[in-house]
């Protein structure tokens, strides 16, 4: 267990146990070892969500955009905390590295395919980034969902799907192949909307 990530999730305990409650949903879905979480991304603070659902034996690293990261002194405990930086809109060699790094290290990396916030809850569609890095490192995925509004003192429920491993014809997919399985994602995500009661 990173030593910052188990400061940081002690120090926030209180928000996210009393303020903002997190109810996991299905938790029993949850893998074993390696997996790649996606999830719909609504709010800055979905990450938070997740950490809290899951709870302090899963540790998980989160890509995030690269301007987080320079923010001053709460981007160093990102940093340190296991959270890294990607470039949007270009292909950003060293975060892929990273993120297969821990993937392969039988981690747990937490993805937002689509790469934007919806504060609305609307789906937006997917990048493939997701699907490559499944397929890639043969972890499992493992769809999430969240609702766009976050309440106070009543249960956020954060619904875990069931882990899967996208299937693709040969040994390197296709770009047609990485299309359909980063859709299949969203498709997924957004099948476990009603199983948050909102």
């Amino acid at each position: 267990m990173n030593i910052i990530y188990f400061l940081a999730y002690l120090v926030l305990w209180p928000v996210f146990r009393i303020f903002k409650p997190t109810k996991c949903i299905n938790k029993k879905n949850f893998p074993e070892g390696g997996a790649l979480l996606c999830a719909n991304h609504t709010r800055m603070s979905d990450p938070l969500f997740i950490a809290y659902a899951l709870g302090l034996r899963h540790q998980i690293h989160v890509m995030a955009k690269e301007e987080v990261m320079h923010w001053p002194v709460i981007g160093l405990i990102l940093k340190y905390g296991g959270i890294f930086g990607v470039k949007r809109g270009q292909a950003d060699i060293g975060a892929i590295k990273t993120a297969m790094k821990y993937l392969k290290n039988g981690e747990l990396l937490l993805i937002f395919p689509e790469g934007t916030r919806h504060q609305d809850g609307d789906m937006g569609d997917a990048k493939t980034g997701a699907a490559m890095l499944a397929v890639r490192t043969g972890v499992p995925i493992v769809p999430i969902y969240l609702p766009a509004e976050k309440r106070w003192f009543r249960w956020n429920q954060v619904v875990i799907g069931e882990p899967y491993h996208p299937v693709v014809a040969g040994k390197r997919a296709t770009p047609e192949e990485y299309r359909a399985i980063a859709d299949e994602v969203m498709t997924r995500i957004e099948a476990l909307q009603p199983q948050a009661g909102r």
